[in-house]
């Protein structure tokens, strides 16, 4: 449940900083006093719109931040695993900053967040039900959705919708195999000459570039055999030879530096460098010995790069790139030949319109007992709402096999006795609408796991004797979750555990809104206000005692 609300420069609010308690609160106050710009600024921390107006004239932005409990181990906890994001001590907290330019930013207990995962955590978390929610609920998708809501069915539909798309995607590519026979065998004899002629040629990178070190190296043998001789000449021939005057400086340098210890260091670079000379003879010996004139072998080896060039050439490729050009002709073909083949197609479309089709069988199922419970609930709710022998119901018309189902879901009303049901659209005038709006919101509202369910103003166009089953509907609710609604009726009210009065407050030449949680006397002055107006007599305190004491009871 929500927690605390803390609220800085949010529209006329400079500093607020709330605690909730459990149950069901009602915030009251005059019209403007800023009732909904709390719910308003609870919305921004849950991944609502940020705008620039929303920062308070005058400040450089808005910051607002939501706390709310965590329930170890639960749904919530587990996404915060998932996501990376911490998790506090019993608690998440929501956090937004707009700027007065618009641009905002998020948190997740205090690690940056996008908007996305703010209100991706906001589900877990609260329900907005606002003043004019009953408007969608003219949407036959919206009433789709919410019946499954209802029947627990949300996961099973989107496995529906799933499976209905794996089921198209069968069926196109069955049609477009059976239309485009001739163009596909066209490129599939097309591939298979040309991976024909690359699987004969039998060339792959790594020869490559072995060719191209070999034919260099046979290239250029002459001139290789030539150094090598002059090179082993100079090392070990003649009187003058490196590695024999390395040797004796060597040795004379020994004596030295055994009359003169500070000649060692100079001995020993004469000892390596006669080391590695003697090791650079015996290198240059072995490479003598393999080098040899082979004019045959290079004419084979220039032959086979000819043969790779002009392969190269023919298929606008790099030598180097030819084994890769054939792998992708091999999967490209692999696909042709799976694409136009009838049986495994046809199979494919014949196992995922099954699948489909048990899917579909088994929501439908589901639906029926769901539309029925759903359809006594309301019309039970409408009797006590001003429309006495009024019916509601949730038809299921059968359809076209479709994303969302094997049935049209349409929301009927009669709002008077012996009426035909009919859309509800069609039928219910402004107030009756609200009023069964609020009625289905209500009872659906218990089927959403979400801790905290907000009503900002549902309740209105209606009052009397409705608005009173009205609040004590919302109380029945708070038992099981916690309840903020935002209300002009006093009857609501009245039915709250708890109230708060939100006015306006002049402080320092400005109007800002203010928020004062209500004892019980003062719950009796506010209620009566709400019932009286401006002037407030004994007889409105009275009833609103009255009615206090009433629904406490």
């Amino acid at each position: 449940m929500l927690r605390r609300l803390t609220i800085r420069d949010f529209v006329i609010v400079d500093r607020l900083e709330l605690e909730f308690a459990a149950g069901f609160g009602a915030l009251t106050g005059e019209t403007g006093a800023g009732k909904s710009i709390l719910l308003d600024a609870l919305g921004l921390a849950l991944g609502g719109r940020g705008e620039g107006s929303m920062v308070r004239v005058g400040r450089e932005k808005a910051d607002i931040a939501a706390e709310f409990d965590l329930e170890e181990g639960g749904v919530l906890a587990r996404w915060l695993a998932e996501q990376d994001l911490p998790t506090e001590d019993g608690m998440v907290i929501l956090r937004r900053v707009v700027d007065a330019g618009g641009r905002s930013r998020g948190w997740i207990n205090g690690t940056p967040a996008t908007l996305a995962q703010l209100r991706e955590a906001a589900d877990f978390l609260a329900d907005i039900h606002g003043q004019h929610a009953h408007h969608a609920l003219l949407r036959g998708d919206a009433q789709r959705v919410l019946l499954d809501t209802h029947a627990g069915a949300q996961v099973l539909a989107r496995e529906v919708a799933d499976s209905y798309r794996q089921w198209q995607q069968a069926a196109t590519a069955l049609k477009a195999a059976q239309q485009d026979t001739e163009a596909s065998a066209r490129e599939r004899e097309l591939l298979g000459w040309q991976i024909k002629e690359l699987d004969e040629l039998g060339f792959n990178a790594a020869e490559w570039s072995e060719l191209n070190a070999e034919h260099a190296r046979l290239a250029h043998a002459a001139s290789l055999m030539e150094g090598a001789d002059a090179t082993l000449a100079t090392l070990d021939e003649g009187d003058f030879a490196i590695c024999a005057m390395l040797g004796q400086l060597d040795a004379r340098m020994a004596e030295l530096a055994a009359i003169d210890a500070g000649l060692g260091e100079v001995r020993e670079l004469l000892s390596s460098a006669a080391v590695q000379a003697d090791e650079a003879l015996h290198a240059l010996r072995r490479y003598r010995d393999r080098l040899d004139l082979d004019p045959e072998r290079l004419a084979e080896v220039e032959r086979r790069i000819s043969v790779v060039m002009d392969m190269a050439r023919k298929y606008r490729s790099a030598p180097e790139d030819l084994p890769g050009l054939l792998k992708g002709w091999k999967v490209r073909l692999e696909e042709l030949e799976a694409s136009v083949d009838p049986v495994r197609l046809t199979e494919a479309e014949a196992r995922t319109r099954r699948r489909y089709g048990e899917l579909a069988a088994k929501l439908s199922a589901v639906r029926r007992p769901a539309a029925g419970r759903l359809s006594a609930e309301i019309t039970e709710a409408m009797q006590t709402l001003a429309m006495a022998g009024g019916c509601f119901e949730v038809a299921l018309e059968p359809c076209e096999p479709s994303v969302s189902g094997l049935e049209q879901v349409e929301f009927r009303v009669a709002v008077n006795p012996g009426q035909a049901l009919r859309n509800m659209a069609k039928v219910a005038s402004g107030g009756e609408l609200s009023r069964i709006g609020l009625a289905i919101q209500v009872m659906t509202s218990r089927d959403s796991a979400t801790p905290t369910l907000i009503f900002d103003e549902v309740d209105v166009g209606i009052g009397g004797r409705v608005a009173e089953i009205v609040g004590k509907l919302l109380a029945r609710l708070g038992k099981d979750r916690q309840v903020l609604c935002v209300t002009h009726l006093p009857q609501v009210a009245a039915c709250a555990d708890w109230q708060w009065q939100i006015a306006k407050a002049e402080k320092g030449g400005e109007t800002l809104s203010a928020v004062t949680p209500l004892d019980a006397a003062a719950r009796i002055e506010e209620i009566a206000r709400m019932l009286g107006g401006v002037h407030i007599t004994d007889t409105t305190r009275q009833h609103a005692a009255e009615m206090l004491a009433t629904t406490s009871g």
